[in-house]
């Protein structure tokens, strides 16, 4: 607040300066530029002029005479005198004139050539001429950019004699060509263009420059143009227009064109003096609003940092007061608020959101007061956030709880149906029932998952990988597409093998979704120096590198549970329990061009040997009964689901095994009608389940 005034009266005084100093700079620029560039560039194209004139003569008579020459020298010294010229004019040159003096040089370069195709005989008498006034164009563009004055009127009056010195410009180029006309006494139908051209811009420059200089600069021009020499060229001027024929007495037109080139070369050269002479008043004016705007303005800065030095100390020290305060509020109390609230611990809101006590005007304290304010209801969301997703997560977990037990009952009630029927039809339908129950299960499992609480199914002993993947891949809908290859004999600790069942089963679910029906899914796993790894390979198209970047980032880091993000939630849960357990799972491009999921158990939750042979010994412990007889029955024998029959723990690890059901009363030897009824039934519960298959087309985005 104090530095304001302050800035805005040197932004003030630095704004006239610079306007002042501008101006003055602009005037003392222009004056050197007429001193070193303007002088030698007028002298240039006056010799320009006079050689122009003396090639119009040899154009015509094909003759090459010492004044030529010699004028051709005056020429030369003119152009090392310019360039000498622009060389000493330095940065007064300054941007603007840049280009208009390479351009100048470039023409200049190319003089030597104009006069050799003229003393060779390669230029008509119209083209050598045009050649010379491209030069003179150069020359007077170059006129155009050294008028830069910020002083307007002054602008105005360099403007209107650049239009008179243009003005002569075309009395020349008439002249010339009327030289050489006068030699072989006609003119050429484009020369008579020309010339007629030449006499409309000499009278249009002649009104525009007129009509802008002041009464002290336009009177010599005025006074020209009544005298006799001004009217006999005016006169002749317009009797070649009207015949296209060189004045009949060269002598009067000689004698007319002397006079008249000669009052207006010192009238050019009279008023340029002048114009300078303005100019340099200017500038001295322009000096003297410098030093007084400069030095009020210095006085009035000076005063200004006196009174801000008095009260800039005081108010520093308060908003360095606020300033830690805001600052210990942003990155040490609201971050902890929040990670304690993330850990499940109780905030009290009016503890933590305590009163930020600073001393100072009332300014200083009104801020204070507002980011305790703002701190207060930072504190008061977070709070309320925190005890929202605590509610939700409970819900969640009561009815994934609920859920959970509806499910075993109902899988156990499965269970006694099957064991009761042997119809092929029935026994399929049943199976099929009892899968969809497998995958409800595994579906309220994700929901405790996403509430933060843990499944409730875990084991004492180890679990071979083994029995974890076929587990796995019976809790799959479209389990029958997937091909486990065999693996080494390992196992995982049994309080992590229900999560890593679960893992691996929405990668396998994800990898039977975004594949084509009609392919396989391969699973293998082996032991490797940091774990055990499972790879889930698919034949899809596959996803993008920044979509695999994107996903392996919330698999490493998973970040915290976004209702509103439902899209992801089967690679949230893989994320969770990966992170429960220190698993870590990569997604990457196949080299067939689909998925491949790469599964890494640590050390830490992989058995050893001795602690499976002894968990095989006595253990009871063993996955769900629905997971593994449909792991054994089916995923392991390579048949289809519409088997009539199966048979419980048939390949069972010894540690997951029930205790083993008494054996089977000796079945009556069957009739030849019952044995071909049965086969009946089985080959046509295997086409119907191969019909089915086939005609599966590709399953839509599931929850993955």
């Amino acid at each position: 607040m104090l530095l304001l005034p302050l800035l805005s009266l040197s932004a003030l005084w630095g704004f006239v300066l610079n306007l002042t100093m501008g101006d003055a700079q602009s005037l003392l620029r222009a004056n050197t530029l007429y001193r070193t560039i303007g002088v030698t560039s007028t002298d240039l194209g006056l010799q320009l002029q006079a050689e122009r004139v003396r090639s119009a003569e040899a154009l015509t008579t094909r003759e090459l005479t010492e004044v030529l020459g010699a004028q051709r020298a005056r020429t030369d010294r003119a152009v090392t005198e310019f360039r000498q010229a622009v060389t000493d004019a330095g940065v007064s040159a300054g941007d603007n004139v840049d280009l208009p003096l390479r351009d100048l040089n470039s023409a200049l370069d190319r003089l030597g050539s104009i006069r050799g195709d003229i003393d060779n005989g390669l230029s008509s008498r119209l083209d050598g001429l045009n050649e010379y006034n491209h030069l003179l164009d150069a020359i007077f563009q170059l006129y155009d950019h050294l008028v830069s004055v910020s002083d307007l009127q002054i602008f105005q009056q360099a403007s209107s004699l650049q239009a008179m010195g243009m003005a002569r410009e075309y009395i020349a180029r008439e002249h010339a060509l009327i030289i050489g006309a006068l030699t072989d006494r006609r003119l050429t139908e484009p020369e008579t263009a020309a010339f007629t051209e030449y006499a409309a811009s000499r009278k249009f420059l002649h009104s525009r420059g007129l009509a802008g200089l002041d009464v002290s600069l336009r009177g010599p021009y005025e006074r020209v143009f009544a005298t006799e020499p001004f009217l006999s060229f005016a006169t002749m001027e317009s009797r070649v227009i009207k015949t296209g024929a060189p004045p009949p007495d060269a002598e009067s037109w000689h004698d007319a064109m002397d006079k008249l080139t000669s009052r207006l070369d010192d009238i050019g050269v009279a008023s340029s003096d002048t114009l300078a002479a303005r100019t340099s008043d200017a500038a001295t004016s322009t000096v003297v609003e410098i030093s007084v705007a400069g030095g009020v303005g210095l006085i009035a800065v000076l005063a200004s940092i006196i009174i801000s030095v008095r009260f800039g100390r005081r108010l520093a020290g308060e908003l360095a007061g606020l300033r830690g305060a805001a600052v210990e509020l942003s990155q040490e109390r609201l971050p902890d608020i929040v990670a304690r609230l993330r850990r499940g611990e109780d905030i009290d809101v009016r503890k933590e959101a305590r009163t930020i006590k600073v001393s100072g005007s009332a300014e200083i304290t009104d801020v204070a007061r507002a980011f305790g304010s703002v701190q207060r209801t930072a504190v008061r969301a977070a709070v309320g956030q925190a005890a929202l997703r605590r509610g939700v997560g409970q819900v969640f977990v009561n009815l994934a709880r609920r859920k959970q037990g509806l499910l075993h009952r109902q899988l156990a009630l499965l269970d006694a149906m099957q064991r009761r029927t042997h119809d092929p039809d029935k026994l399929e339908e049943l199976f099929r029932l009892d899968h969809l129950t497998t995958r409800m299960r595994r579906h309220a499992e994700s929901l405790v998952v996403l509430s933060g609480a843990a499944p409730a199914r875990s084991w004492r002993k180890p679990v071979p990988v083994i029995d974890i993947v076929r587990a796995a891949v019976a809790e799959v809908e479209d389990y029958t597409r997937v091909a486990v290859e065999p693996m080494p004999v390992t196992a995982i600790d049994g309080t992590a093998a229900a999560d890593l069942t679960h893992l691996v089963a929405e990668l396998v679910e994800n990898a039977t979704i975004y594949s084509p029906p009609d392919t396989t899914v391969q699973v293998r796993g082996d032991l490797v120096s940091n774990g055990y790894a499972i790879e889930v390979e698919d034949r899809g198209l596959g996803l993008m590198p920044d979509e695999y970047a994107v996903f392996n980032a919330l698999l490493s880091n998973p970040p915290e549970f976004d209702l509103a993000d439902s899209d992801r939630l089967g690679l949230f849960v893989v994320a969770k329990l990966a992170e429960r357990h220190g698993i870590r799972v990569l997604l990457r491009r196949s080299p067939f061009g689909g998925t491949t999921a790469i599964v890494l158990a640590p050390r830490s939750i992989v058995a050893e040997q001795s602690a499976l042979e002894a968990a095989g010994g006595d253990g009871k412990a063993a996955l769900p009964s629905r997971t593994r007889k449909k792991a054994l029955a089916v995923v392991t024998s390579g048949t289809h689901a519409g088997l009539p029959r199966r048979v419980r723990q048939a390949n069972l690890a010894p540690q997951l095994k029930e205790e083993s059901p008494p054996e089977p009363e000796q079945q009556a030897k069957r009739s030849p009608d019952e044995v071909r009824d049965l086969f009946s039934a089985f080959q046509r519960g295997a086409q119907r389940a191969r019909e089915e298959a086939s005609e599966e087309g590709p399953m839509s985005k599931g929850d993955a």
